[in-house]
């Protein structure tokens, strides 16, 4: 009972602050509710979610309590202990779950299918959870190595002004990669790993003409290839190997308005078996609190905007 409900009862604050409409009381290694029969069944469910993820060796924080919370309010069918004690990776002490629902459907998705796209805003994880099944189909020797590529596409800078050779002009495209083998692999093993091609990190243009076998591969910031660019990357599959391609098409950077080809690619694929697409939201932002707000923020301003009209008036006396 210690575990559940927190130390100081930190735990059972936020559950109470959650449903204001029901009484709730401790006494002991019993919890008293009561109010109204749905709101009292959903409690119940969330305190048996709760207790499982104890048992299953996890240790309860405030943030497994208001995500286990979230995701029954959205789905009271949901078994958050089933997605908050999924372990993808470990390193470091450190380990890489899923933190939301949608996040386990997209890492089933990879586990089930050939080809998966993960489609959603910033720090709804669909980079940082492919790279770590990336990384984990490698130690369990499913693929012979990992390949993560990106669009050189320039979002407000223009790569050719930016200063030192190709390899550093490029660099800065694909640190965001960089930055999460840092966070997955040993430092010490990325260099070794890199030298002997285990892992290649490359822009999209690199990967025209070849055949990737064996491999698992990553494409990210996929809303910022074109149509065309698209159909090339998916066509490099070979035998054995896994495709993963993640992007946010709220957040396109190609010139000239050209057409993204993320925001085309479900039409055209969507009869193809073996290939599945997994859309996450703002309720799946598990960076800092303030990141879902804005994303929520942002997707309600752009709606408002295009359900305005402007009337165009003509004749005497208009200004």
């Amino acid at each position: 009972m210690v575990a559940l409900v927190g130390p100081n009862d930190s735990y059972l604050r936020i559950i109470e602050k959650q449903f204001p409409q029901l009484s709730i009381t401790l006494r002991g290694n019993e919890i008293y509710v009561k109010g109204d029969a749905e709101k009292v069944t959903l409690f119940s469910t969330l305190i048996n979610e709760l207790i499982a993820l104890l048992r299953s060796g996890q240790n309860l924080n405030v943030d497994m309590v208001s995500r286990s919370i979230s995701m029954l309010t959205q789905d009271p069918s949901e078994h958050p202990a089933e997605v908050l004690s999924l372990n993808i990776l470990s390193n470091r002490g450190k380990t890489i779950r899923p933190k939301t629902s949608n996040q386990k459907k997209y890492v089933d998705a990879i586990d089930s299918n050939t080809i998966t796209f993960g489609i959603g805003p910033a720090g709804s994880g669909k980079t940082y959870l492919a790279m770590a099944k990336a990384i984990q189909s490698l130690q369990a020797k499913q693929v012979n190595r990992i390949i993560l590529t990106r669009p050189a596409v320039e979002a407000g800078e223009r790569l050719g002004f930016l200063p030192g050779t190709l390899h550093e002009k490029i660099d800065p495209y694909l640190r965001p990669l960089f930055d999460a083998l840092h966070d997955m692999i040993d430092q010490d093993a990325i260099p070794r790993l890199m030298t002997s091609g285990i892992i290649e990190v490359a822009p999209l243009a690199y990967m025209r003409g070849r055949t990737l076998n064996d491999a698992f591969i990553i494409l990210d910031e996929a809303q910022n290839t074109t149509a065309e660019q698209m159909k090339m990357f998916l066509t490099r599959l070979g035998f054995g190997s896994k495709m993963v391609v993640t992007g946010d098409i709220t957040q396109v950077d190609l010139p000239n308005n050209s057409q993204s080809g993320l925001k085309i690619v479900p039409d055209i694929l969507k009869e193809v078996e073996d290939i599945s697409f997994i859309y996450l939201t703002a309720e799946d932002v598990v960076r800092n609190r303030l990141v879902g707000e804005i994303v929520t923020a942002y997707g309600n301003w752009d709606e408002n905007i295009s359900k305005s009209t402007f009337p165009i008036r003509s004749g005497k006396g208009d200004r």
